[in-house]
């Protein structure tokens, strides 16, 4: 749990510092982090693929992941739905900033498969990251919003807390496989790449419709159980 602890404690951070320094955090400042923050989700999305490419047993089974992720995310068109749940005109402006935040750190690669990561190998280096760009985030966002932003970080917590006891539960039962955890990392290291696109603002893939992808690995081996 020390990955999400650190990215609790970072969003409070940085909404505290946010809501006090907000006339200081110029455009050009935030672009700078943001590049950087892009450079090392990019790095860390090529390392997870490369890394566990080797170790696959279904090497096409990625791309039939990506490619079917892609469509059933675009169908229930999860983007857009996030967009207009976001943006809606009846609500408040603290309500609005709050949402989007939440949705921010909630629904992306680094928030679901840290957690998952963290409690299969004890490894935090995703979390970390996703804590250093949430720091980020938050202090915007409270500098536009407030210091209410800092409600964020109790939803994060309960968000990736839940992802980490199930897959630790899981885990210790010797319900993941081993080659099941290599086939996610291997999604989860494309979808980071291409999150580190849209942060650079190089390409926008569209990532949050591209999460399916994450599942199908997990319904593949479950049918193969079965057969």
């Amino acid at each position: 749990m020390l990955g999400t602890i650190v990215n609790t404690c970072c969003i409070i951070i940085g909404s505290v510092a946010g809501s006090v320094l907000h006339a200081k955090i110029s455009k050009r400042l935030q672009t700078a982090l943001y590049n950087a923050l892009g450079l090392v989700t990019l790095a860390l999305g090529a390392r997870m693929c490369v890394t566990n490419l080797n170790k696959s047993e279904y090497p096409v089974l990625f791309i039939v992941s990506i490619a079917l992720g892609a469509v059933i995310g675009m169908w229930i068109d999860i983007d857009g739905r996030i967009s207009r749940y976001a943006n809606r005109h009846n609500a408040s402006r603290l309500a609005q900033g709050l949402t989007t935040s939440c949705l921010l750190y909630c629904i992306g690669t680094l928030s679901i498969v840290g957690p998952i990561l963290s409690a299969v190998y004890g490894d935090n280096t995703y979390l970390f990251t996703n804590a250093t760009l949430d720091l980020v985030s938050s202090a915007i966002f409270a500098a536009t919003y407030g210091i209410g932003m800092i409600w964020g970080a109790l939803v994060l917590f309960l968000w990736q807390g839940g992802i980490y006891l199930v897959a630790y539960l899981l885990h210790s039962g010797d319900i993941i496989p081993e080659a099941l955890m290599v086939e996610i990392s291997i999604v989860g290291g494309l979808l980071l790449l291409s999150s580190g696109l849209a942060i650079l603002n190089i390409k926008d893939c569209k990532t949050i419709n591209m999460l399916p992808a994450l599942l199908i690995p997990v319904i593949f081996f479950l049918l193969k159980d079965l057969i």
